[in-house]
């Protein structure tokens, strides 16, 4: 019998609704439900591009980020053509290869969790037409760095289009974030995909969009769905731009709760590398199968990898604290990281030492 679930933590979805206005402007939108949203989002398409500080023809709308890389495949992608990006991911990638009869090419994180860029570049060839890159990255928040991904991107074949999917970016407070909107201006055939879904908590709504050249958004464009962005969805999102400051006090909760999570998991045992998304990420091999069984006990829902990781979205402060109960009974691995042990009852364990990278 299933464990009925009190705690989604399996998403990365926000913890909070939308705000008091947004829910307002929603509710008003309901009331026209008989009516058809525009036939192509362009009211929206200008909102949004105004925020970002952009011309119009530098944006596409879509069902979700997701929505907009599907685009970016049928528009660009050929059956046969390959499709590169990092694995473990975004388990989208693959799916929406195969939607555009693409082959999928994964390639392997790094030990510690990165996309491996000089793997990547390696895996292109004459007939890869898109390299997916996630940054920050889905599930191990681990982040490509802006002399890091300035040098990637100088290294990609035009006729490569880097999909440089951002949906988690809100969440990155890192100082050597990169400057995607000054990248754009010098790379044609690069496309960054943001969302709505996780910082400004509208998951249910299905909007997200793209930015990059003009060229290459319109040919993007063409891929879109009439009628695509239902009018609710639109008032929703316009909504959330007017109350940008009230949602950025929204995501620094988020951020303060994760690194609470992350201080917390490595003063227990956890080997914990720093993350820039809205989850913290559990990996082998500490005893991620363990952990997974003891959320479910405990009724949290998580994503788990098995035999690989554990992603834990970052809820509220009481999901948050009912995960840190239920990982406290798991055995860690001791501060040698050479075998299992179980943590003193106070909870005090040594902070893991990492082995030189070779050894």
């Amino acid at each position: 019998m299933d464990i009925p679930v009190l705690h989604r933590l399996a998403l990365n979805e926000s913890p909070y609704p939308p705000l008091p206005s947004v829910r307002k402007a929603m509710q008003r939108a309901v009331a026209q439900a008989h009516r058809y949203p525009q036939f192509y989002p362009d009211d929206l398409t200008e909102r949004i591009a105004a925020w970002c500080r952009v011309s119009p023809d530098r944006v596409v709308v879509g069902s979700g980020s997701v929505g907009v890389a599907l685009q970016l495949l049928q528009a660009v992608v050929e059956p046969g053509d390959r499709v590169v990006y990092a694995w473990r991911s975004f388990d989208a990638y693959p799916l929406l290869a195969a939607m555009v009869d693409a082959r999928p090419v994964p390639v392997p994180l790094t030990p510690d969790g990165c996309q491996d860029l000089g793997a990547l570049l390696a895996a292109l060839d004459d007939r890869t037409r898109v390299v997916v890159l996630c940054n920050p990255h889905n599930p191990t928040g681990s982040l490509v760095t802006a002399d890091a991904l300035s040098a990637f991107l100088r290294q990609v074949p035009r006729h490569v289009t880097v999909l440089l999917d951002e949906a988690y970016v809100e969440f990155a407070r890192d100082t050597d974030l990169p400057d995607t909107p000054a990248l754009l201006l010098h790379h044609p055939n690069l496309l960054v995909l943001r969302t709505f879904s996780k910082a400004y908590g509208l998951a249910a709504l299905r909007v997200g969009y793209g930015l990059g050249a003009p060229g290459l958004v319109a040919r993007i464009r063409r891929q879109q769905l009439p009628f695509g962005i239902n009018s609710v969805a639109t008032e929703g999102v316009k909504a959330s731009l007017r109350a940008a400051g009230e949602l950025r006090r929204r995501v620094d909760t988020v951020i303060a709760e994760r690194e609470r999570l992350h201080h917390q998991l490595l003063q227990r045992g956890w080997r914990i590398r720093p993350g820039h998304a809205n989850s913290v990420w559990l990996a082998a091999p500490d005893p991620v199968d363990e952990a997974a069984a003891a959320l479910t006990s405990a009724r949290v829902q998580a994503r788990h990898y098995p035999g690989e990781g554990l992603r834990l979205t970052v809820g509220s402060r009481e999901a948050n604290d009912a995960a840190l109960a239920a990982l406290a009974g798991v055995r860690r691995y001791d501060v040698s990281g050479r075998s299992p042990s179980t943590a003193p009852p106070d909870g005090t364990i040594g902070t893991y030492r990492e082995r030189p990278v070779g050894s």
